[in-house]
């Protein structure tokens, strides 16, 4: 299709350039001489040459060398197009120059005509017209001049354009020859890929048949393994799983029982002890020693008693010696002890009517179990967030009718709401954080935090294991960042 229309095309071009008649060539290659015209005083006057067009060598040239340039970017198929167009182009250029080369004949016998004119002419005028007309007879020596020039190189052009047509023959046959190697090859893999093709359906289909087989076999025994073990799991996995949390429950009461008979015969011991030295106390600690409880100060031999017109202030000591630290803003009859209280005694001051009443707790406060691996757990998180609800803000009270997320980060720390951020805060020297100390029911689950100087917030957790973990976690990447998180008024923890 693509030959049978190039050649259509070269027809077509050879219709165009011979249907306007023999002196249209003549025309064209008229153009191509300079012009002259006689001037004043007989002097012959040549007229500026009109834009040069290119000649018939580069043109074949710089097609050849494009077709040279891109054949390394084209398929066989492309390639062969392109050898058959250069082909027809050379075809139509050779066609062309010997129109050319007609007219030059054409016009050698115009000149050779109105030469052997202008002689006869010369013999019959005289004065001013003869003069003219032997200028004319040297416009047509020139004219002659420049035709044989013109000949000549037309003849060069002709040899030249033999030549790549030659060429673009020969290769336009190598790459239709090249085309047929590659569809013969193609052909071949296609009928080997057909056959492969084949086994492989055949294969597949042996193996679809064989799995089916098998896969009802497996199937059947799938579900009765399965009734198996929904019966096994029936009558044994319920049975022992209420045994083994029976089993922790039981030990659970047991270990509370014991740690309460503990703490009762530790502060049978002090009483004893201070029976002898004629030193009772008037009031004593209520509540559990340990991480996560509550330490409430109570009268002895009664439930509650009215601190109003007391001063109340709480410490936290050393198991060796007595040098005792504040606990700034514990001034409540109640206390939360936080994760710095872990291993110290905790002891209130109670100021009444002059006198100071000393209560103490009978031993070190305890950690909660499993918090420190808790804690661990969390450290290879790069940032842990708790569920929190805001109740003060710089010291007012706020509605806690609205979950926050505390995020707790190794580089800062950050209080949000959805996507509204209340406060973000990188670890520095001002920023505090501490276990509420104003008292109040939520005091074990509640944590004080300020962010910057101006700026505080009482925010509680769901229970008291987030709230001390969030403490210990929270002091650890402030610790990494050499920084040290406590309570206003405290001092720097051992």
């Amino acid at each position: 299709m693509t030959r049978a229309s190039t050649i259509d095309f070269g027809r077509k071009k050879q219709g165009e350039l011979l249907g306007s008649g023999p002196l249209r060539p003549a025309n064209i290659i008229r153009n191509k001489f300079h012009t002259y015209k006689n001037g004043s005083n007989g002097i012959v006057i040549k007229l500026a040459d009109g834009p040069e067009m290119p000649s018939l060598k580069e043109a074949v040239a710089k097609e050849t060398t494009d077709l040279l340039d891109r054949r390394q970017r084209l398929s066989v198929r492309e390639l062969t197009m392109k050898f058959e167009k250069g082909f027809n182009t050379a075809t139509l250029l050779s066609n062309e120059a010997k129109w050319r080369h007609a007219a030059l004949l054409e016009r050698d016998i115009l000149l050779k005509n109105l030469k052997s004119v202008l002689e006869s002419l010369r013999g019959r005028v005289g004065g001013k017209n003869k003069d003219e007309i032997e200028e004319s007879l040297s416009m047509v020596d020139i004219l002659a001049v420049q035709l044989s020039k013109r000949e000549n190189e037309l003849l060069q052009q002709k040899a030249e354009v033999t030549k790549i047509a030659a060429t673009l023959k020969l290769a336009s046959e190598d790459a239709k020859r090249i085309i047929d190697e590659e569809r013969a090859n193609a052909r071949l893999e296609i009928e080997s890929a057909k056959a492969v093709v084949q086994k492989i359906e055949l294969a597949v289909k042996e193996q679809e048949s064989i799995s089916q087989r098998n896969g009802k076999q497996d199937v059947d025994e799938l579900n009765e393994e399965v009734q198996e073990a929904r019966r096994v799991k029936m009558l044994h996995c319920p049975s022992k799983a209420m045994d083994i949390e029976n089993e922790i429950q039981v030990l659970r009461d047991q270990l509370t029982e014991k740690a309460s008979d503990s703490l009762h015969l530790l502060k049978e011991l002090e009483l004893h002890r201070r029976y002898e030295e004629n030193d009772m106390p008037l009031y004593e600690l209520k509540g559990l020693e340990t991480l996560g409880s509550m330490l409430r100060i109570v009268v002895r031999g009664y439930a509650s008693a009215d601190f109003s017109n007391s001063s109340i202030q709480w410490f936290r000591m050393q198991p060796e010696g007595s040098k005792k630290e504040i606990i700034s803003g514990a001034t409540k009859p109640v206390y939360a002890p936080e994760p710095h209280d872990v291993g110290r005694y905790i002891q209130a001051e109670i100021k009444f009517g002059g006198q100071i009443s000393i209560a103490k707790t009978a031993g070190p406060v305890d950690p909660a179990a499993g918090l420190v691996d808790y804690v661990e757990a969390l450290v290879r998180n790069p940032e842990t967030e708790y569920n929190v609800v805001i109740l003060q803000v710089n010291g007012v009270a706020q509605a806690a009718d609205c979950v926050h997320v505390l995020c707790i980060g190794r580089l800062r720390m950050r209080l949000a709401k959805e996507k509204a951020v209340v406060a973000k805060e990188f670890y520095s020297s001002s920023m505090q954080l501490c276990g509420v100390r104003g008292g109040g029911d939520a005091a074990p689950q509640s944590i004080f935090w300020q962010p910057r100087k101006d700026l505080s917030f009482v925010v509680a957790f769901e229970t008291t294991r987030e709230r001390n973990s969030a403490l210990m976690l929270a002091r650890r990447f402030a610790i990494d960042c050499n920084i040290i998180l406590a309570g206003p008024g405290d001092k720097t923890p051992c």
